[in-house]
């Protein structure tokens, strides 16, 4: 997992997960990387300070200790639980793509089998289907095809 901070062009910055940089390429490029203040999926990395080290034998105080990218290890902690639970929930769901929203909008109107799914959504797919009132999801962390995983 890879995390970026992210800005829309009206200078909204965000940080977002991915699986990888490719998957965030991939992801923006079909739309469903977008800002959570604006909705818009005109979205770019934003420049990060880089962490820079200071002398081990320099005398630290809050004001000269270095930005580092580690997180408390409470939110580390967190964060593995959370992905270790949607591993757990994806192993009792049917991928199904593109077809979500579709997939998912038939279950809600008794048109097919009720059944756990998982899949991709574009965001206008995604408030559709909650406008409708069928209930789903986001997904803390992105999910990868089942034909492009290692």
């Amino acid at each position: 997992m890879i995390v970026f901070d992210l800005s829309c062009p009206d200078g909204h910055r965000f940080e977002a997960w991915f699986g990888s940089s490719g998957a965030f390429d991939e992801q923006r490029k079909r739309g469903l990387v977008e800002c959570p203040q604006c909705g818009s999926n005109v979205v770019d990395k934003a420049p990060m300070a880089p962490a820079v080290p200071v002398k081990s034998n320099a005398r630290q105080t809050n004001a000269t200790r270095p930005l580092t990218n580690e997180m408390p290890p409470e939110i580390a902690s967190a964060i593995r639980a959370l992905a270790e639970a949607q591993a757990m929930a994806l192993q009792s769901s049917k991928w199904v793509g593109g077809e979500f929203a579709e997939q998912s909008r038939a279950m809600h109107y008794g048109e097919r089998e009720h059944a756990t799914i998982h899949g991709q959504a574009t965001p206008d797919e995604a408030r559709a289907l909650v406008d409708e009132g069928v209930p789903i999801a986001p997904l803390p962390f992105p999910v990868a095809p089942p034909d492009e995983l290692n």
